[in-house]
């Protein structure tokens, strides 16, 4: 059995980032896959549920976590921790489940470092003033919040070339299908397609 990928997405707060790892989950039948449930201290958004959206902790608690070396990779955003189970990531990847991890490029970052084969993939807006106005859509910030996070978007977009691929997302549907046509790129590499296809390939060169 083949292992399953690491998928590294990071993205400016309102690029559509999570929307389209949930399109692809919600559309993909072929292959095992999964989004990381990341641990966080911010407050939960409305209806967002702990154990689903976030593993919901206060500060003590993360950074206990962080002395135990729990967290595949961790940071802290807007005054918020933010990480990574593990074990759970490990877990699931040995089982040849793909798993998405929705972090931003700090985190990447750390992943990376520990785990150079995941595939890192980032989510572009197509203009700033388009982000902008998703951010206002979502009606889940102030103005003054909604100003930092354009302030941080630059920020963070401006390390979208430390990744192996790069997604505008323009017409979200066409964004999902370059999202799916990475993961099926990765399903057929010779990696993977050894263990897939270890029968067929045996069946094939085997002695005549």
């Amino acid at each position: 059995m083949a292992i399953g990928t690491l998928y590294i997405v990071a993205a400016p707060s309102g690029a559509g980032k999570s929307s389209m790892i949930g399109a692809y989950l919600n559309r993909n039948r072929k292959y095992p896959a999964q989004v990381s449930v990341s641990h966080t201290t911010r407050e939960p958004r409305p209806g967002e549920e702990d154990g689903i959206h976030y593993h919901f902790v206060d500060h003590a608690s993360f950074e206990a976590k962080i002395a135990q070396n729990d967290f595949f990779e961790y940071a802290q955003v807007f005054g918020n921790y933010y990480g990574t189970s593990r074990a759970t990531i490990e877990s699931c990847l040995s089982q040849g489940i793909d798993v998405f991890l929705d972090i931003d490029w700090q985190g990447a970052r750390q992943v990376k470092a520990l785990m150079p084969e995941a595939v890192s993939v980032f989510i572009l807006p197509p203009s700033r003033h388009e982000l902008e106005q998703r951010l206002h859509m979502r009606g889940q910030d102030s103005a003054d919040v909604i100003a930092k996070r354009m302030q941080e978007a630059h920020s963070e977009m401006s390390h979208f070339d430390e990744f192996d691929y790069v997604i505008v997302n323009k017409v979200f549907d066409e964004a999902v299908n370059q999202l799916q046509a990475i993961v099926i790129a990765q399903r057929l590499r010779y990696t993977h397609q050894r263990l897939a296809q270890a029968k067929t390939i045996t069946d094939l060169l085997g002695d005549q």
